[in-house]
């Protein structure tokens, strides 16, 4: 099944070298707007491939150029609160390496857990919590990505968050750093659970992006993540979460996400 799903997205967006793939998260998919010279497959085309039923997730494979550099990009992703199974997660992340990928770019929104981190910053993710009790390297190894039992050591690739934040800097673009937590959703976390990640040492609570990062980085790839803060997690203000503010908060941070992006691509990421 990956074999012809890497035929048929090889065919039908005319790949030639694309080395970079970005997954972009909730009202985030204004990134493709910077594209040039785009091919598209809805993801409903690609007999196999997962899709993405949330509000803010268009599910489409792209091919663009950023600076005659081939990308791809995947406006919309899978979460596990949709029902999908994780192996399926890990299962896009192999077509992607089949396809040539050998750096992955993955952006998110999410909550806040500390009041210093508004809504509307972009936080770089360090590293990752897995709250979800899910695992998309769960069942039998294949050794033709990766061991059995990798490390997640580096899993966000130290020399990549080095050079983001030196292009953060340039640009005048104030970039936190941190810890990013994820839990299945799709409720919004209790004050209770928020005080627990605090305590977990976590700066950002969201429903996605680990398992994507667990495959690439079991498939050796190297990753560079994002979350973009849309609102502050329950009990640091009084506040009551919800999609919609997402999407909102997500929209007006995102022009500086891809300006970030856009730029790192550019000088060869």
């Amino acid at each position: 099944m990956i074999e012809n799903m890497i035929n048929f997205i090889k065919e039908k967006l005319e790949l030639k070298n694309p080395k970079t793939a970005i997954i972009l998260g909730s009202g985030l998919g204004g990134l493709v707007d910077v594209l040039e010279n785009t091919k598209k497959i809805p993801y409903n085309k690609i007999e196999g491939f997962p899709q993405s039923t949330v509000k803010g997730h268009k599910g489409e494979l792209i091919r663009g150029f950023i600076n005659n550099k081939e990308v791809l990009c995947l406006n919309g992703r899978f979460h596990l609160y949709e029902g999908h199974d994780p192996k399926v997660i890990a299962d896009v992340i192999h077509v992607l390496k089949e396809l040539g990928i050998k750096r992955l770019i993955v952006t998110n929104a999410a909550g806040s857990l500390n009041l210093e981190t508004k809504p509307g910053s972009i936080m770089l993710i360090s590293d990752h919590i897995n709250f979800s009790g899910k695992n998309p390297l769960v069942g039998p190894n294949d050794e033709k990505y990766g061991p059995r039992f990798p490390s997640m050591n580096n899993a966000y690739t130290l020399s990549l968050r080095q050079k983001c934040k030196d292009i953060a800097k340039e640009l005048g673009i104030e970039l936190k750093e941190g810890v990013y937590l994820m839990v299945l959703g799709p409720n919004f976390e209790t004050s209770a659970e928020i005080k627990a990640f605090q305590i977990l040492g976590a700066d950002a609570v969201g429903m996605s992006t680990v398992p994507e990062v667990i495959s690439a980085s079991h498939c050796s790839m190297e990753v560079l993540g994002f979350s973009v803060i849309t609102n502050y997690g329950a009990g640091l203000i009084d506040n009551t979460p919800s999609h919609k503010e997402t999407l909102e908060e997500a929209k007006k941070a995102s022009e500086k996400l891809i300006k970030l992006v856009t730029e790192f691509v550019k000088q060869g990421g």
